[in-house]
């Protein structure tokens, strides 16, 4: 099967926050864009089979513009490693900072919810080649803890 670039399925959005944003509202959202991601790159339905490694930094405020990042981290034979961070930029001073990160794993599914193979992903960055192998010592770190 012949494989897709990172590029072909990464989601890079903008959302300016009227409110300061809950962390239970910020867990529904990158789910929903991880989701997206999932399926834009798989061309399938798929389901959550896991969370990993959420990280909230500081929190958004008020104003912020959150820049949401997601995009595949590395596909094996019928899962995926999808990668979400957000970003927050002052609207004043328009400085930077991390506000999430987080790895979900994905199935990609038929008709009847049986795992189906997965186009692989082509890293083509050294960032992206770097999240690639990251996602696999992540993927054996998770094998070994079941």
């Amino acid at each position: 099967m012949e494989g897709k670039p990172v590029s072909a399925s990464a989601i890079i959005d903008r959302f300016i926050s009227s409110e300061m944003a809950s962390q239970g509202s910020l867990l529904h959202v990158i789910d929903c864009l991880a989701l997206q991601v999932a399926k834009k790159h798989s061309g399938q339905e798929c389901v959550t089979l896991g969370i990993d490694s959420v990280r909230f930094f500081n929190p958004a405020r008020c104003g912020d513009t959150l820049i949401y990042k997601a995009s595949v981290n590395r596909v094996w034979d019928t899962s995926m490693e999808i990668g979400v961070k957000i970003v927050a930029e002052d609207f004043r001073s328009l400085d930077h900072k991390d506000i999430l990160s987080a790895y979900f794993t994905f199935i990609a599914v038929d008709e009847e919810l049986n795992p189906i193979e997965v186009t692989p992903v082509i890293p083509e960055t050294p960032d992206q080649c770097m999240r690639f192998e990251a996602a696999e010592r992540r993927r054996q770190t998770r094998l070994f803890l079941v």
